[in-house]
């Protein structure tokens, strides 16, 4: 069970740290066969500098995964998974397999690193 937790820690700061790379480096194509109510909404992300600030997140909560600190790395990408995923639901169904598998593999790590979390849940008096 640990090595599936390193492999799913090490995949998951990778794919942020990428795709967090490429919002402002450009050095993956983007497809353009979205919904045009999608690319409205990736326009003004773009526009707005809002992206930059995703942008960022996504390449720290990257770097948390990669060097260990999960479940800072967790708090900072949970946010940004959960955009995903209503991105794709509401604005590009087609696309939402790699959100999914992202998704998959945090709540994998949440399960690992629950111990770090469970504070959150307990009713305090």
């Amino acid at each position: 069970m640990k090595v599936l937790t390193v492999i799913a820690r090490i995949l998951l700061g990778l794919v942020f740290l990428v795709f967090g790379l490429n919002g402002f480096l450009h050095f993956l194509p983007m497809k353009s066969a979205l919904p045009p109510l999608a690319m409205q909404f990736l326009t003004a992300i773009a526009t707005t500098g809002y992206g930059g600030v995703l942008f960022g997140l996504q390449i720290l909560g990257g770097l948390c995964m990669l060097i260990g600190l999960v479940p800072l790395g967790l708090l900072i990408l949970g946010p940004i998974i959960i955009n995903i995923l209503l991105f794709h639901l509401f604005l590009a169904p087609k696309g939402i397999l790699p959100g999914a598998v992202a998704a998959l593999l945090a709540l994998f790590l949440l399960f690992r690193y629950w111990t770090n979390f469970a504070g959150f849940f307990r009713a305090r008096a």
